[in-house]
């Protein structure tokens, strides 16, 4: 490897996963809800965040929706 390369012949392309980031954000979970995927994510040995961040995407996917809060209405 050279001690020194000169990189402003470069060209600036712009990252193409960027889109794809994720963003932090607060949310207040019950501690059953932690838990519960905190035990379920040691289990299959991934950080409980990924693992809720999974299920989310899931729901996603596949457009659920949540039953009961058209029962509040």
């Amino acid at each position: 490897m050279r001690a020194e390369y000169d990189l402003s012949k470069m060209k600036f392309r712009r990252n193409p996963y960027a889109a794809r980031l994720k963003r932090p954000v607060t949310i207040r979970l019950g501690a059953d809800i932690i838990s519960y995927f905190k035990s379920m994510a040691k289990e299959m040995g991934v950080p409980y965040q990924n693992l809720i961040n999974l299920y989310l995407r899931d729901c996603v996917q596949a457009h659920r929706k949540i039953g009961w809060i058209s029962n509040l209405k």
